[in-house]
């Protein structure tokens, strides 16, 4: 642990300010990803089986079995779904829950902005660094004068590119993550919406339908 410290002290001292910001803001992104980790395992994100089921049991007429089923769900879209149970087919109702599910969403999704913004802009910070020691390579070889020694404009440039490798060591790993987590969220809006429609337009209910209109011409 000390030699790591000692590491990212020496990294600091040598890619200046624009280093220390981005080892800071790795941090933070740490603490965010590791966070909404734990808060998808949480929620249950992903875990839908006993939600499933009470939903296909539904589509299929058996209430009591999906209420059941509903009972032993512990994802955060169960009281969706329990409100689609009780709203009954009406005007507004898709709208409404699809709005419930969003709340849902949205409180899942927070922090994702930062990702993003940290995946765009930790190269563009770390490509600002490396123009800023560009800068005082040229400087220190202009002071130089006819003395010039190739070393020293070798070691401001490696310096400086420095900073574009630490912006892009931070970029990359929160892109990726990113994606990751927003996949997982676009598979959760897909289930939400299927959950609904099947709930408010259940085949079950469309077949008994059908056979009471067969009945009611014969």
């Amino acid at each position: 642990m000390t030699d790591l410290l000692n590491a990212l002290a020496r990294i600091a001292d040598i890619g200046g300010p624009v280093v220390m910001i981005l080892i800071a803001v790795s941090v933070v992104t740490l603490a965010v990803v590791l966070y909404k980790i734990w808060q998808f395992a949480a929620a249950g994100v992903g875990r839908h089986k006993a939600l499933t089921q009470a939903v296909n049991a539904w589509d299929r007429g058996d209430r009591a079995a999906a209420r059941e089923a509903l009972g032993k769900s512990t994802s955060y879209l169960a009281p969706v779904v329990d409100m689609a149970f009780t709203a009954g087919v009406g005007s507004g109702t898709s709208e409404r829950l699809e709005a419930e599910a969003e709340i849902r969403f949205a409180g899942l999704e927070r922090g994702l902005r930062y990702l993003d913004s940290v995946a765009q802009l930790a190269p563009l910070l770390g490509l600002f660094g490396t123009v800023l020691g560009m800068i005082e390579a040229f400087q220190a070889l202009q002071d130089a004068g006819s003395q010039v020694d190739p070393s020293i404009l070798a070691g401001g440039i490696w310096v400086a590119l420095l900073t574009t490798a630490v912006g892009l060591v931070v970029a990359m790993p929160t892109a990726v993550v990113l994606s990751w987590l927003e996949g997982r969220m676009d598979a959760e809006r897909v289930i939400a919406g299927r959950a609904i429609q099947t709930i408010l337009s259940p085949l079950g209910h469309t077949t008994s339908q059908e056979a009471e209109g067969a009945l009611a011409h014969a």
